[in-house]
């Protein structure tokens, strides 16, 4: 067959992803921490964009009477005092010169989180202009505060500040902790000729060094606290229906500075092409921030509607739910919605709840009647369990009995995998549980 050049006119659909639309899908699926992150960023990297100013006006779910308290709780919990404020008091209360505290508690903040000193004494020094008498000495009241081994510079310095407060810091000890290599390198007999001792003394006195704490500071350590704040505030409105209202102060408030824009109308074309581009990439920022509001708070109402008795009376009303079928309703890709309930939270009457918390998988009914949540089953699993009486523990098979008399077809190894997912122990180990207890 011979071959020659021929010219054919194909038709055919692609999606091309631009960047602002995959802008928009980035934005969309942000929870409002990263979104505050990156219109932060991109204030900073585009001068036409700045934030607007605060809304006098009160947040949507506070004006309701829900929601006011999610963050007041925790304005008022008492603060853990961490290991700089417990060596700040002690060193307070000691007994030197203004100038030796001053110094100690310079050191005080140059600790790492363990307890260590390890920036050398001369950068130390040099940064807070202190003299080689007054370092020390200020080293010395910090190493003397609890707990033992704070300030140390290195393990070795650590162990013997606790073996000294335990006045276990012979001649011996020395020897060993000088020689801390040979033991982690199993050379035990070289190590117990170095320090004069037996091998039972030598077995003693590892097992002293084992018992000690080779990073102090760290018992001090506060856990940071991510505090969940609500994208959504639902509340009962006087008409006995539900408001669904977005938290406007999750959401940034960005402005496009037009007058900054204009003074570069008549500046070379260079210019005016860079303000162009910013000015397009702003206006794409401000459109896509508003359409992924709208987008929140059309999903969240559905949710809403498809749960209204769950708001009612609690979990044990939550209904079946997809992705797919809340995509339907509201006319959007399903992915979309995957997108939107990622990372963002409801608050209501049974608290502060991910959006991911009301779609689940349906259980069938023994009737043909309405499905069962599979979120509602695990609730009634665990109110089941919670009833039983004294040292008596129901088996899944007896559960699953039970479920049935309430019209919830499911089987066995669903209310094993159900409870076990939820932390709950089977039978045989919770009767032995509780028999323990009856004899104790």
């Amino acid at each position: 067959m011979a071959l020659s050049p021929r010219i054919e006119i194909r038709q055919n659909q692609t999606l091309v992803m631009t960047p602002q639309l995959r802008q928009a899908i980035k934005l969309l699926r942000m929870s409002n921490l990263e979104l505050a992150d990156y219109v932060a960023g991109e204030i900073e990297k585009n001068p036409l964009l700045e934030m607007a100013p605060p809304s006098a006006a009160p947040a949507p779910g506070r004006a309701l009477g829900v929601g006011g308290g999610d963050l007041g709780a925790f304005d008022t919990m008492a603060a853990e005092i961490g290991l700089r404020g417990h060596l700040r008091e002690q060193v307070g209360a000691m007994r030197a010169s203004a100038e030796t505290r001053e110094a100690a508690l310079i050191l005080i903040d140059e600790l790492e989180d363990d307890g260590y000193l390890r920036a050398p004494a001369e950068e130390v020094r040099a940064r807070h202009r202190l003299t080689a008498a007054e370092f020390n000495r200020g080293l010395v009241l910090v190493q003397a505060c609890d707990p033992a081994g704070i300030g140390a510079r290195n393990l070795r310095e650590c162990l013997a500040l606790q073996l000294r407060e335990l006045d276990r810091l012979d001649p011996a000890m020395l020897a060993l902790l000088e020689n801390l290599s040979l033991a982690a390198a199993g050379r035990l007999v070289e190590l117990r000729a170095i320090c004069g001792v037996d091998a039972a003394d030598m077995t003693d006195m590892l097992a002293e060094l084992r018992a000690l704490d080779p990073k102090p500071g760290l018992r001090f350590a506060v856990e940071q606290v991510q505090v969940a704040i609500p994208d959504v505030y639902v509340a009962r409105t006087s008409a006995g229906g539900w408001a669904v209202e977005l938290n406007t102060e999750t959401l940034p408030r960005v402005l496009m500075n037009n007058v900054y824009k204009a003074r570069f109308a008549g500046k070379d074309s260079a210019a005016r092409a860079y303000i162009s581009e910013c000015s397009a990439s702003a206006s794409w920022l401000v459109r896509s921030l508003e359409q992924r509001a709208r987008t929140i708070l059309r999903v969240a109402s559905e949710i809403v509607l498809h749960q209204e008795r769950f708001f009612e009376t609690g979990v044990g009303e939550l209904r079946p739910l997809t992705q797919r079928a809340v995509a339907d309703r509201l006319g959007l890709h399903e992915s979309t919605v995957s997108r939107v309930i990622a990372g963002k939270y409801l608050s209501c009457a049974h608290g502060n709840l991910k959006l991911r918390y009301f779609f689940s998988a349906a259980i069938r009914s023994m009737e043909g009647g309405a499905e069962f949540s599979a979120t509602a089953v695990q609730e009634r699993i665990r109110q089941v369990i919670q009833a039983e009486a004294g040292s008596r523990a129901l088996s899944d098979d007896k559960i699953v009995a039970i479920l049935k008399d309430s019209g919830i077809d499911i089987a066995r190894r669903t209310v094993a995998k159900y409870r076990e997912g939820m932390g709950i122990l089977s039978s045989v180990e919770r009767r032995r549980l509780k028999t323990g207890f009856a004899k104790a």
